[in-house]
């Protein structure tokens, strides 16, 4: 069967890839930006992969044809650029008009639980996308989910942050909402399952644990696992604002999407009752017994995807191909060379750069750029790096996006998303067993340049400490 996967690099479709090829499925991905796509990590000879961008019609024709089934699994919560419920019906409307082209039978949408009503922003987006895809002629499939708990799922790193950071917690009223979380495992199972089902064409289901939970009994139940002792107090009068500032400054989340998360956390998202489950023959998994299993993944190095590599920027929405050519007019550089006794060893601690190894030098200056970067409404450095060994284009690494990681190449670019008067640069190579290390700085206008100016003192001492701490660990 040949199926159409949208959101290819998404936290979602990451974890459903590798499943529909071992069940020999020829899996067509569909990108904005194919370099962003790791084929080697998926040696298959059934895998392709084209570039569409769902917000720009002109790229539909490159659709195949021949295709069986298609999943649906975009969405633009965390955009920080234009209105997402626009982008996402817009999106829906295209990929509605590209696959009115081809031979599919089925379309599989993830939903969200749309059961109340009143409805958030983002849920009552999510059921305007459900409407539009159900409206053509190709049967609709719908999983509705609340929470999904798993490795470097938005859910369990957010309640990560609160829980391991926070012995006691002043929380808002939205503590006390319920919801019926769901292991990532078993979402990818229903996903997978559907699939060519006929029952299931034309319906929607609800699909959640066995557990229904408050987000303060999600916390403290949490806090178990980790044998932590943690204490909630619940308070009526943190308003929606103070709420999403209280996630952005303690979370890794960016404040557009905190805002969006605590408008939808006001809403229950519990399950209507069917029996989906018992026909697809899935063993829902308890509430604990998820944190347990993505624990398990995180101890091994195993996290598959992460939700912060999918957050909307500008780099993705261009396409990383749009700023691996770093300029050289216009532009402050500084560059430092250092010779090495052992390259592999320095390649080796360039791959580990960033999140808990941190930057080798000057960390605690690092930690207030990543503060005032949150304090202005930047990404600061809380988004760490998905793997502490394994990086690939597209990555977040704190405060930067992976443009280019190639370990063959011995080079590794970065891109600056904290807030800055201009765009930067930071990349590292290594040719004839020296290390070149180079920041570039491109200034917009004139605070730009004064920018630039106030923290080249700083550079001065953190660039140098920084490569020759890398140099040092090939001393033997």
């Amino acid at each position: 069967m040949r199926i159409l996967l949208t959101g290819a690099t998404g936290y979602i479709a990451q974890r459903l890839l590798p499943v529909l090829l071992e069940q020999e499925h020829e899996v067509v991905c569909c990108l904005r930006d194919k370099s962003r796509f790791n084929m080697d990590s998926y040696p298959s000879s059934k895998l392709s992969v084209i570039e569409v961008d769902f917000l720009k019609p002109e790229t539909l024709a490159n659709i195949p044809r021949d295709i069986d089934v298609a999943y649906y699994l975009i969405h633009s919560m965390s955009t920080t650029t234009g209105d997402f419920t626009t982008m996402e019906a817009k999106a829906a409307e295209n990929f509605m008009q590209g696959i009115g082209c081809t031979n599919a039978k089925q379309i599989i949408y993830l939903s969200g639980i749309v059961n109340e009503k009143q409805l958030s922003k983002h849920l009552r987006s999510r059921q305007n996308v459900e409407n539009i895809l159900s409206n053509g002629q190709i049967p609709l499939t719908t999983l509705r989910a609340g929470i999904i708990v798993g490795s470097g799922s938005a859910s369990f790193e957010i309640i990560r942050d609160l829980v391991e950071k926070l012995p006691i917690m002043i929380a808002p009223r939205w503590l006390n909402t319920k919801c019926q979380p769901i292991a990532i495992r078993n979402v990818i199972e229903f996903l997978a399952r559907v699939l060519s089902r006929e029952e299931t064409y034309n319906q929607s289901f609800d699909i959640g644990g066995p557990d229904i939970l408050s987000y303060k009994q999600m916390l403290l139940q949490f806090a178990e696992v980790r044998r932590l002792k943690r204490r909630v107090y619940v308070v009526p009068v943190m308003t929606p604002r103070l709420s999403s500032y209280w996630l952005y400054f303690v979370t890794s989340t960016s404040y557009v999407l905190a805002k969006n998360l605590v408008d939808s956390m006001k809403v229950e998202v519990v399950c209507r009752p069917n029996n989906l489950a018992e026909i697809l023959g899935i063993e829902l998994i308890p509430y604990k017994k998820a944190i347990a299993m993505a624990f398990d993944k995180i101890e091994q190095n195993e996290v598959v995807s992460s939700w912060k590599d999918a957050l909307s920027s500008n780099v993705l929405n261009k396409g990383l191909a749009q700023y691996i050519e770093v300029p050289v007019n216009g532009c402050f550089k500084d560059v430092r060379k250092v010779s090495l006794t052992n390259p592999d060893s320095a390649l080796n601690k360039i791959w580990a750069i960033g999140g808990s190894t941190g930057w080798y030098y000057g960390n605690w200056l690092w930690g207030i750029r990543g503060l005032l970067d949150k304090m202005v409404g930047g990404v600061g450095l809380r988004r760490g790096r998905r793997s502490p060994t394994l990086i690939r284009a597209g990555d977040s690494l704190d405060f930067w996006r992976v443009l280019l990681a190639s370990k063959e190449q011995k080079r590794l670019l970065l891109y600056a998303e904290m807030k800055l008067p201009g765009e930067a640069w930071l990349e590292f190579r290594i040719n004839d067993n020296t290390l070149e290390q180079i920041a570039t700085f491109r200034p917009l206008g004139l605070w730009g340049r004064l920018y630039w100016y106030a923290v080249w003192p700083f550079h001065g001492f953190i660039f140098k400490g920084m490569i020759n701490q890398i140099a040092k660990a090939n001393v033997v």
